[in-house]
């Protein structure tokens, strides 16, 4: 895999303070956001306004200390604070650390401390919580409301500052750099905590850039968001494309099954994306008359599109990719289920245990091959072996991935080979789970696997086996011991489902579980 420096960039002379200055010229007075949250009025900000917006709170994060280069972590649900504060970043050199605003405490105190973050923008409900776990940072700083709610009177912060209180005279745009890291973006971890993936900013206008021509996003469209923006599809594959064609965002706090055609009919959305669990929401709630042409959607399913009356983009992609690595345009007839062919600027191998290149009809590794800090992320944040380790001999990214490469060339989606839980979009690593169950007093042995479910795709079922010796009452109480642990160290959809002990767990080789085993006990129970 070649480095973005050993070719001529296609962004050179450009970064993202560039792009938006551009942006600000050309949409000037063209709606770009409309906050839609649940419990007030919603606000608009014209391209002008909102990159104005940028460049004052770019000069406050520079009153405080922050330099280019240094990361602020940014804990915050989608609202405009996040994009503000997320592009003033950029905008100054600074790197944001985009941060799960499901996380709880010792995450959140990962996540600042693994990147060193000096600083930390977050919302009222969490300053507590952030101050808390985050000591060394030298500022915090606050917004007035919770994703548009007035705060809890016991939310309101005795530390920090006030999010309005960043904005001074605008900041003049630096000497652009499109090989400087612009944000780090955490990716499930695999063997234990996430991993921070660096994008640079010739990634993000890479990632806008092609989103937006392999969706055909259009400057008249209205792009209806409420994915989070800490994630790849909510961030890149919705944001940065709508903003790429020019086009007006309309941000939701979150998913919400009542309020989204309510909103989606006010302003007239004609683009937006969705997961398994909303896409079963909403389908259950009945579909009303609305103004959609597509939505962006995991796989190819035909029937559905028709009953919602509109057209699929189907992607498959991951933090490192920024983009649909693998896709399917709209209007493009295609086999149901499919997950698409290979987008633009990628190349794509299908690979068996050793290496090598699997037949049509037959399912393998999905490898990615493209260019670092360009199509692909540039490194894991101070993780040299993890970056070394992602990829094989010939440069190309290993998704952990398995598909099937069909006699026609589309490509469908198998399982994964890497022990990562999907619960309603959210990445989730089995390991990291267990790694908090194993401190739990009493638990000798543990294993975490999915487990199917009708509303989420998949949940955590967590196996354990207890330690000899315990008391009648401690082994009864060991289940909600752990589930009691998981619920302080970890977000609330990476918490298990459940608690099963067994008195061994399956094993295959020598000390190895057989998770294939538990993950076959686990879909016996559901169809239970």
């Amino acid at each position: 895999m070649l480095a973005h420096e050993d070719h001529v960039s296609p962004f050179a002379g450009q970064d993202i303070g560039t792009w938006l200055a551009g942006l600000a010229r050309r949409r000037r007075d063209h709606p770009f956001l409309i906050f839609a949250p649940f419990d007030a009025a919603p606000t608009q900000l014209t391209y002008a306004a909102f990159v104005d917006a940028v460049a004052r709170v770019a000069c406050g994060l520079q009153n405080r200390g922050v330099r280019p280069g240094d990361r602020v972590l940014v804990h915050l649900e989608n609202c405009p604070e996040s994009l503000i504060a997320r592009f003033a970043c950029a905008w100054m050199g600074a790197i944001c650390v985009g941060s799960n605003a499901l996380a709880v405490g010792p995450e959140i105190e990962w996540f600042a401390s693994s990147t060193g973050a000096i600083g930390a923008i977050t919302q009222p409900k969490f300053a507590g919580m952030v101050a808390g776990h985050c000591r060394d940072l030298k500022f915090l700083a606050v917004t007035s409301t919770d994703a548009g709610a007035p705060p809890a009177e016991s939310a309101r912060p005795a530390q920090g500052e006030s999010f309005a209180s960043l904005y001074a005279e605008p900041l003049p745009q630096r000497s652009p750099d499109p090989l400087a890291p612009a944000s780090i973006m955490f990716t499930t971890g695999t063997t234990g905590r996430p991993k921070g993936a660096v994008w640079t900013h010739a990634n993000v206008l890479w990632g806008a850039r092609v989103n937006a021509q392999q969706q055909n996003m259009r400057m008249d469209d209205v792009s209806q968001i409420f994915l989070p923006l800490y994630h790849v599809v909510g961030l890149s594959w919705c944001l940065l494309s709508a903003m790429w064609a020019g086009g007006t965002v309309v941000l939701q706090p979150r998913f919400s099954a009542s309020r989204y055609w309510e909103v989606a009919r006010r302003f007239r959305a004609t683009v937006g994306s969705q997961v398994f669990f909303t896409l079963n929401a909403l389908e259950q709630a009945g579909v009303p008359d609305h103004c959609f042409r597509q939505w962006i959607v995991a796989r190819h399913e035909v029937a559905r599109m028709q009953r919602f009356g509109l057209d699929f983009v189907t992607g498959w992609g991951m933090t490192e990719m920024l983009t649909q690595a693998i896709y399917c345009e709209p209007g493009v007839e295609a086999p149901d289920g499919v997950i698409g062919r290979p987008g633009q600027g990628y190349r794509a191998r299908v690979v068996d245990d050793n290496g090598a290149q699997v037949a049509p009809g037959e399912a393998g590794r999905l490898m990615i091959g493209g260019i670092r800090g360009l199509s692909i992320f540039r490194e894991y944040f101070g993780n040299e072996k993890a970056t070394a380790g992602a990829f094989d001999m010939h440069g190309y990214f290993d998704t952990g991935d398995r598909v099937i490469l069909q006699e026609d060339g589309w490509l469908r989606f198998g399982d994964r080979f890497k022990d990562v839980l999907k619960v309603g979009g959210e990445g989730v690593s089995a390991s990291e789970i267990e790694r908090v169950v194993a401190r739990t007093p009493g638990v000798k042995e543990c294993a975490v696997v999915a487990m199917p479910d009708a509303d989420y795709g998949e949940v955590p079922l967590a196996y354990i086996v207890a330690e000899a010796g315990l008391s009648p009452d401690a082994a009864q109480g060991l289940p909600e011991a752990v589930l009691a642990r998981c619920r302080a160290d970890l977000a609330k959809f990476k918490v298990p489902r459940d608690v099963r002990v067994l008195d061994a767990l399956p094993m295959v080789g020598f000390g190895k579980v057989a998770k294939a085993k538990l993950r076959e006990m686990a879909q016996q129970s559901a169809q239970r």
